[in-house]
């Protein structure tokens, strides 16, 4: 049976250049990238090369990354550092009401620590710079909004609502989760004005277990774990010198940006003309969606019982972040759809590895559920 694999929004699979890396730095370039000897040189220039490669995916100076445990560390030492370094000048944030789930989370924490929280929903799909501008106060020290959504694809203008915050809210730090925009789209860290942003090893055909922090030049926020100078002094602990050489080697491995949106506009099209012919799905994406994350649903098939009758056939797909476990989509929840519709949420995410085969195969097993599968 063929593998259709359809949920690179989850995790992709590992390249072949990030897998041998890694091999490579486990057998033979082992040593520690503190270690004064031969061995250990070696390891910390391998690193120093990989957080070239990731700069250059994210538009900024080596310098300005920390490598971290993945894209759920990189946004919360983000978040929680940002906001203790600025407790003394306010206490009130805004993020987006359709973050991830590590982003989600760190802020109800700062909700309970006596932080105010203005969470913003989508205006036809979209958070508008507006919108920020208007939630800003003199109290706000942090703004964090992701760059795509992971469940919808939904774009946000990063680089219209930076400028919008700067004006309104001067003292603000700003975070961008660009987890599901690095190697995908153009990222310019450095020329944003950005303070922070956040980016995952997994998600590029690296390993899981590897993210980064872009940290603006002069922005001073507080670590997150002591116990050495490592990563800047800004997260201790001996790197993980592997994960971090197969990341730098996975970013170098992406191909071109107009390659890969040439293919995901070939694939999204012909995915939206099969369910152009199908009466019961529907589109959940909205239009300023990129094109390579869709949602769509069945009414009355639930989620859980489409994937598994997708998968007996060789087509994976998700039915939102891998982060949910099952549970109803929170995303989609406060976008305020219908329960029905949420029930039976499915997204499509593609990889420059994916083809039109594998939309094929897809619309050719999502078509057989549709007609077999009972309605409830």
């Amino acid at each position: 049976m063929k593998l259709v694999y359809l949920d690179n929004a989850a995790t992709t699979q590992v390249c072949p250049e990030a897998a041998e890396k890694a091999l490579e730095m486990m057998t033979v370039h082992f040593g520690n990238p503190s270690s004064l000897h031969s061995l250990g040189t070696r390891a910390e220039q391998m690193v120093n090369t990989a957080r070239k490669q990731v700069a250059d995916l994210m538009g900024c100076h080596p310098d300005q990354l920390i490598f971290t445990s993945g894209g759920t560390e990189a946004n919360n030492l983000a978040i929680f550092g940002a906001a203790q370094s600025k407790k003394r000048a306010g206490r009130h944030i805004i993020t987006s009401a359709v973050e991830h789930s590590s982003v989600v989370a760190s802020f109800k924490e700062l909700e309970r620590q006596g932080y105010e929280i203005t969470r913003l929903v989508p205006e036809g799909g979209v958070i508008t710079p507006a919108q920020v501008a208007e939630a800003c106060r003199e109290d706000t020290v942090l703004v964090s909004i992701m760059y795509v959504n992971n469940e919808n694809g939904s774009h946000f203008p990063i680089d219209k609502i930076i400028p919008a915050v700067r004006r309104a809210a001067p003292q603000a730090l700003i975070h961008c989760d660009a987890i599901q925009a690095a190697g995908k789209l153009p990222l310019r860290a450095d020329r944003l004005d950005i303070d922070f942003m956040s980016t995952s090893a997994h998600k590029i055909h690296g390993p899981k277990g590897c993210g980064a922090l872009y940290i603006k030049k002069g922005v001073r926020i507080l670590p997150r774990t002591f116990g050495g100078e490592h990563e800047r002094g800004m997260r201790a602990g001996t790197e993980a010198v592997p994960l971090i050489v197969a990341f730098g080697a996975a970013a170098q491995a992406m191909p071109p940006l107009d390659a890969q949106q040439r293919l995901y506009n070939s694939l999204r099209e012909r995915l939206g003309a099969g369910l152009a012919d199908m009466d019961d799905v529907v589109w959940l994406s909205p239009d300023n969606a990129v094109s390579y994350i869709v949602n769509i649903s069945v009414p009355g098939i639930k989620s859980e019982t489409m994937l598994h009758f997708l998968a007996q056939r060789g087509v994976y797909i998700s039915s939102g972040s891998a982060c949910s476990k099952g549970k109803r989509s929170p995303v989609l929840t406060a976008l305020g759809l219908p329960e029905r519709v949420i029930d039976s949420a499915l997204r499509i995410s593609f990889s420059h590895t994916n083809t039109l085969d594998d939309v094929d195969s897809f619309l050719g097993a999502l078509k057989e559920a549709s007609a077999s599968l009972v309605r409830r």
